[in-house]
């Protein structure tokens, strides 16, 4: 039977037995058979058979399968010593789902795509030896981490190590446009070609002259932003590795920009055509002034960025808002327009009610907490990542006057279920810091040379999390509780001691650090004052017990981490960011990144072969009443779990609000309706927002046939 021959298989029909309920008992024991039998059925008799790993490596590397270069690091005998260390591992998929989605979407086959030619030892295997570059006791460090299920590096890193025809390791890019046609002809250039490595890419349009404003030497006046949007979403259409993608944008302005309404109405359903977006994603950066402006009913001023620029000599980006609005607003030589911040508001809140839409950066309180020299001005096509930029400027000749710095994001995380059981949970966070060090050391996207410069002087990644709520589930603590809080609070201050401690001893080793580390809060120690002013040891009972075998730093760990800081300095300029990850949580067998799980049993249409059921992670008698859906909780208590992590994240966490069209009664002491309102979208950001989130990706809404509004999400990231 080959893998295209689906006719007599029986794991898909053994998995939809999940969904048939017998005396009100999921039929859980029929995803295990569906697991036999995806093996039985498919994979063992359709995976290429070697008789060792020798063998397979130099079928692999004669018929262009696997890159030569990395394998020729190590001595095969370390090779096959390694691989037998993985084999011994004894690693199971815990679900059909699981082996389903490593096979189908990970797995390397042979070109007519009739066998498997490694299975998930092998792919650990490689990346490993890849990661590694050549040092064999990080590369076992590496294996052990990943086999265990402990670090699941992103998908373009985890499917692409190691392969000889492959896209880039990095998941997404962010890059700023300046206000002049060069700038935007390149930014086209750089969205076409980052696009085609693989990559979605974020876009700030902020420093765009708004429509009507003058255009110097020429009569008449610009068009504004969203001509430009245009121009980007066909850029992705037209560059989606040839077809098997769509090609992935997300474009943000500043919510102060004379065109936001424009902006805003683009992804309205009954937008002109002529304006219409309808594969962009969009985001919003909106400085606390906002907020202010709405909570107190008043009038909100949009600036012109073409005479802020004029008045200032900066890009519109780059001026606070908050500290500057008023003298803006007194300013005669400053174009302006006057509306009401609360209609504004309400606009926002429809089109996030109609299409998830826009990804909401607060983008004040991003830099408040920023301990690192310049300034935040956006986020990528997931809402994560949220890293200094500096503008380039280019040209007639369309060379750089001025190379600034734009962001590749390397990503990878953590599993949060697997590590509580780690034997050193600082070596596997200190393991992970190492690979993904690799990723960022060896990216070189030529083609943006603002990409490159900023990869090579602040060299960072952004480590994450999933599996928080199955975690939670399996040891009886309802997620949003103050057991929960104080556990992810404690979780990512471990994560964050521990990339410090490794980029530290990186920095050491190396002589290097990024650049500017001198005029961070790092280098000042200033970073450290709250570890030093704080005692982050657990409180509660439940807590203590669940963190009882893994070390936690003291008030002295912190002081003498500081010091070494302040000596040697970090490699790292950026090291957390929690990603919305998807299908790789699957392999995982867990919960998707922090956030509660949606359903318990849940239901996916993949395409050709139609429904496949998840039961979630743990699923069973006694943790059932502790897997509430996320469209069944109150969102305070996803925004407040964020929060808990969010104070020790140097940049961004994915935070998706889930939400019912008719709310249930009770779930907000504020609704005397049950249908969803603006009010209600109003409110849950607000209370964001006080509570220092710096980003709100999707608002997904569950409607009454069972659709999900803003349920699109990026590839890049997700999987």
């Amino acid at each position: 039977m080959g893998l295209k021959d689906l006719e007599n298989v029986s794991y898909f029909r053994l998995n939809n037995e999940i969904n048939r309920p017998i005396n009100g008992q999921i039929m859980l024991h029929k995803d295990k058979e569906a697991l036999e039998a995806f093996f039985k059925e498919n994979v063992t008799p359709n995976t290429k058979a070697f008789a060792s790993i020798t063998e397979k490596i130099n079928y692999l590397i004669q018929e262009n399968y696997l890159e030569s270069a990395f394998i020729q690091k190590y001595q095969p005998t370390f090779i096959e010593e390694l691989y037998q260390f993985v084999l011994e591992q004894k690693f199971q998929f815990k679900s059909f789902m699981a082996a389903y989605k490593f096979y189908n979407q990970y797995a390397l086959k042979t070109n007519d795509g009739n066998e498997y030619l490694e299975g998930m030892e092998e792919r650990v295997l490689f990346n490993a030896l890849y990661f590694a570059d050549g040092n064999e006791e990080i590369a076992k460090n590496i294996a052990n981490e990943i086999i265990h299920q402990r670090y699941q590096p992103a998908t373009p890193s985890f499917l692409n190590a190691g392969r000889a025809r492959r896209g880039e390791l990095v998941s997404c890019f962010l890059i700023q446009v300046t206000d002049d046609m060069n700038s935007i002809g390149r930014s086209i250039n750089s969205a076409l070609q980052l696009s085609r490595i693989g990559g979605g890419v974020g876009i700030s349009l902020s420093n765009l002259r708004e429509a009507g404003a003058p255009i110097k030497g020429y009569e008449g006046a610009a068009s504004g932003v969203v001509p430009v949007m245009k121009l980007f979403e066909d850029s992705f259409s037209y560059s989606n590795q040839l077809g098997q993608r769509q090609g992935a944008g997300a474009v943000y302005l500043n919510i102060f920009h004379p065109d936001i309404l424009q902006f805003l109405s683009t992804k309205k359903e009954n937008a002109d055509e002529k304006i219409r977006v309808k594969t962009l994603s969009l985001g919003i950066t909106v400085p606390d002034k906002f907020y202010e402006l709405a909570r107190k009913n008043e009038d909100m001023y949009l600036f012109s960025p073409y005479s802020v620029e004029l008045e200032y000599g900066l890009p519109f980006s780059y001026i606070d808002i908050t500290e500057k609005y008023d003298e803006l607003v007194a300013n005669p030589r400053i174009r302006k327009t006057k509306i009401k911040a609360r209609d504004l508001e309400t606009e926002i809140s429809k089109l996030q009610q109609e299409s998830g839409y826009p990804y909401v950066i607060n983008i004040d309180t991003a830099n408040r907490v920023n301990p690192v020299d310049g300034k935040i001005v956006m986020s990528n096509l997931c809402s994560e990542i949220l890293q200094v930029q500096e503008p380039s400027f280019i040209d007639d000749a369309q060379n750089y006057v001025h190379l600034g710095t734009d962001v590749s994001c390397n990503l990878g995380s953590t599993n949060v279920v697997n590590m509580m059981t780690s034997p050193d949970f600082g070596q596997s966070i200190r393991t992970m810091t190492r690979a993904l060090t690799f990723v960022t050391d060896s990216s070189n996207i030529e083609a943006v040379p603002s990409v490159v410069n900023g990869n090579r002087q602040a060299h960072t990644f952004g480590l994450g999390a999933m599996g928080l709520h199955s975690y939670l589930a399996q040891n009886h603590i309802h997620y949003g509780s103050e057991e929960s809080l104080e556990f992810t609070n404690i979780y990512f201050l471990l994560m964050n001691y521990w990339t410090l401690v490794e980029s530290n001893q990186i920095a050491r080793e190396r002589g290097q650090v990024f650049t500017h580390f001198e005029k961070s809060k790092y280098a000042d120690g200033s970073y450290f004052d709250k570890y030093l002013e704080k005692d982050y040891q657990p409180k509660l009972e439940r807590v203590k017990e669940l963190f009882k075998d893994i070390f936690i730093p003291s008030k002295e760990d912190w002081q003498a981490l500081k010091e070494a800081v302040m000596k040697d300095g970090l490699y790292h300029q950026n090291r957390l960011a929690v990603a919305p990850n998807g299908s790789i949580s699957y392999i995982n067998d867990v919960s998707a990144s922090i956030h509660p799980i949606t359903q318990r049993v849940e239901e996916r249409q993949e395409k050709k072969i139609g429904k496949i059921y998840y039961p979630a992670a743990g699923l069973s008698t006694d943790t059932i009443p502790y897997y509430t859906s996320a469209y069944d909780m109150d969102m305070r208590k996803v925004i407040d779990v964020y929060a808990a992590a969010t104070e020790h994240v140097d940049q961004g966490l994915s935070l998706t609000l889930f939400l019912r069209s008719d709310i249930p009664k009770g779930t907000y002491e504020w609704k005397k309706e049950t249908k969803q309102t603006t009010r209600d979208l109003s409110i849950l950001r607000n209370y964001a927002f006080n509570k220092g989130i710096k980003s709100i990706y999707y608002i997904r809404t569950f409607t009454d046939d069972g659709a999900e509004i803003g349920a699109n999400q990026c590839e890049s990231c997700v999987i």
